[in-house]
């Protein structure tokens, strides 16, 4: 069958906030308990064309059924089940996500792939790219000691919709019951692969005769049991052997299945299909995180890999990206610096995860950096200079994100930046206010229009699943559904204080419009809000009044009115004229040059916006946002004072001219 896939690609945009944002500092890894694991695989030296047919191999005994009922395993290079013994039963569940969004992956902060049509029938996890991973450790169950390779790999369908009374929730008192697959590779000191089934929020005596476990969760009754004929025993996976692994799980109508293969040898085991995943599947998870109890899997410092989850759901268009997650476990790395984007070939996701990513997953990325320099979701760069409230995201009906900009005059006329940014997710409201001149320098966050205190190091659950996180002077605001608002205060001394704010969206493609938005898929348009598209390069009247004034917010549609003080009242205006680095005297653009040289920011477009933005906020600091930024696709060029100005300025000439003409007929006739 072709296939297509999602491919990570490089965006400015998520560059852009990986450098203002940095890496996540990572608690120091508890004390580890060594175990004795087997690494022969990952030392072995093999050519490019032998590593290629092991994988192709992996591949196919991950889409090969077994002859039977029970647990079966396949050495490389044959292609046969071998029926095995299966191993115990595991005692432990992997529980279900709960509560806000973490700063590292797992607990609904991951990506993962959506099956644009029908339902998945069949999903793959790998990883590609692994490197510098040296070693992993976490505690079992959440608890005890942290042991060295320690962990579970995980494919994780969405939480199936059921109801209290219906289907396998027919004895659930509670109309938001649901059903729950997982299917699991866990590892610590020998290795398992198994099913793991879940009523969600059963809220009852679970149903007798099935050999559901029953657990008191998040405040009320879950059930859980793994397969009856118990898991396919696998040698003990070291860490170092990642890039060798793959694993799928497989449902049907005649039964549910999960494999894993190790590079060389392949184990299998059956399911008991208890929750009826063929007609509910569309969307898939796949990582590595912590073994069990929402545990975490924690990494050496500096490891990163691509993580690739391919689904087969009977087409061959790539899927959709979504920026969630379904389990409670979770790992100790990090989304970016890139975000995944559509292409072919696949179906499949592929996203970078590593200790220094520093951002929280999104499926695309765009971002209002100094003063005010926007990068659009498709990577368009250009200035937008004027002040006031605008409405910069939105994707309706659930995602709304509006900045407020204030105008650099007396000093900086023609420049602005962000004093403010607001988000609503559904009916939640977050707004966070630039402290105004004269107080303490922290911003203030606003909950619903109530004053909510963010401690450094916190994250906090909002209403409707929405979270808020803070690091230092990174505050991250997320929804359940994946969508978010990243605000970076900074307010050096003796400068001027802004907020550089990146939007992620949980979903792409998406149909998002404002003034981070394009028009028509295309890098050079973009649409005002009574839907008048406008091609680069841009009129400056048609910029700042056709398309930046529909998106100007006032009254009651504005998001930032918790903001408003008598200090700063709002303001509303355009810039006189385009503002760029070349208008700067001198000696003001060699000196903020020099600070981005410093840092170094390389020569093209991001370097003359850095220059913009050192002089205009009047600390080296601004520099930040565009070291090891990737440079946009394409940058707006805005022209004089727009397409009516320029004709009227022509007329103005012409008008001259007639006039000397006239003169000068005057005095010939003398």
């Amino acid at each position: 069958m072709k296939t297509l896939r999602l491919i990570c690609m490089p965006t400015f945009a998520a560059a852009v906030v990986g450098a203002l944002f940095g890496a996540h500092s990572l608690a120091a890894a508890p004390q580890q308990t060594s175990r004795p694991q087997a690494s022969a695989a990952a030392a072995e030296q093999v050519s490019p064309e032998e590593a290629q047919r092991r994988k192709d191999w992996s591949h196919s005994m991950l889409l090969k059924a077994a002859p039977g009922k029970g647990c079966f395993t396949s050495a490389y290079p044959g292609t046969e089940w071998k029926k095995v013994a299966c191993g115990p039963k595991r005692t432990m569940p992997m529980l279900p996500r709960n509560g806000p969004r973490p700063n590292i992956v797992g607990n609904n902060n991951d990506i993962s792939a959506r099956a644009p049509a029908g339902h998945i029938s069949t999903a793959i996890g790998h990883f590609e790219n692994v490197s510098n991973v040296t070693s992993e450790s976490g505690p079992v169950n959440n608890t005890g000691p942290s042991n060295a390779n320690t962990y579970t790999l995980q494919i994780n369908p969405e939480h199936f919709n059921v109801g209290g009374g219906t289907g396998v929730c027919a004895g659930s008192p509670n109309s938001g019951c649901g059903s729950w697959q997982q299917f699991v590779y866990e590892n610590n000191g020998s290795g398992s692969a198994y099913i793991q089934y879940w009523l969600l929020a059963y809220g009852a005596t679970c149903p007798t005769g099935q050999n559901w476990n029953q657990l008191s969760l998040y405040g009320t009754i879950y059930c859980w049991k793994n397969n009856s004929t118990g898991p396919a025993m696998v040698p003990a996976q070291a860490i170092t052997n990642m890039a060798n692994w793959t694993m799928s799980g497989q449902v049907s109508a005649a039964g549910d299945s999960v494999t894993m293969s190790t590079g060389t040898n392949a184990y299998t085991a059956n399911g008991d299909n208890s929750v009826d995943a063929k007609d509910n599947w569309t969307i898939t998870e796949f990582n590595i995180f912590g073994d069990g109890g929402g545990g975490q899997a924690t990494f050496n410092n500096g490891a990163s890999a691509n993580t690739r989850t391919e689904i087969i759901y009977g087409g061959t268009s790539a899927p959709t990206c979504t920026a969630q997650g379904f389990t409670a476990e979770t790992n100790s790395l990090s989304f970016g610096p890139t975000t995944p984007t559509a292409t072919v070939p696949g179906p499949a996701v592929i996203f970078q995860e590593s200790t220094a990513g520093g951002q929280t997953a999104s499926c695309a990325q765009a971002s209002t950096i100094g003063d005010t320099h926007v990068h659009t979701v498709q990577n368009l760069l250009y200035d937008f200079q004027a002040s006031g409230d605008f409405t910069i995201a939105e994707v309706t009906p659930n995602f709304t994100v509006q900045t407020r900009q204030v105008s650099g005059a007396p000093t900086w006329p023609k420049a602005a930046v962000n004093h403010a940014v607001a988000a609503r997710f559904g009916k939640t409201k977050v707004a966070i206010c630039m402290a105004p001149p004269g107080r303490d320098q922290t911003p203030s966050v606003h909950v619903n229009g109530m004053l909510t205190a963010v401690a450094d190091g916190s994250l906090l659950a909002l209403p409707e699943g929405a979270g808020i996180s803070r690091q230092g002077n990174v505050y991250t605001l997320t929804s359940l559904g994946g969508d978010s608002v990243t605000a970076t205060v900074n307010t050096p001394a003796n400068a001027t204080h802004w907020i550089n704010v990146a939007v992620g969206l949980g979903t792409w493609p998406a149909a998002v419009r404002g003034v981070i938005a394009n028009a028509n898929g295309s890098v050079n348009q973009i649409e005002s809000r009574d839907h008048v598209v406008l091609t680069n390069p841009f009129g400056f009247d048609d910029l700042y009044h056709k398309f930046g004034n529909s998106w100007r917010v006032t009254g009651d549609d504005s998001l930032l009115t918790a903001c408003n003080t008598d200090k700063e009242p709002v303001e509303s205006g355009v810039p006189s004229d385009p503002f760029y680095a070349n208008d700067l005297d001198a000696g003001a653009r060699e000196k903020a040059g020099a600070a981005c040289t410093t840092a170094g920011v390389a020569a093209g477009p991001l370097f003359d916006a850095c220059t913009l933005d050192v002089a205009v906020i009047g600390d080296d600091s601004a520099a930040k946002a565009y070291v090891g930024a990737i440079p946009p696709a394409a940058v707006a060029i805005i022209g004089g004072r727009g397409a009516g100005a320029m004709l009227m300025k022509w007329w103005w000439l012409l008008l001259v001219l007639l006039a000397v003409i006239v003169i000068v007929w005057l005095l010939k006739r003398r």
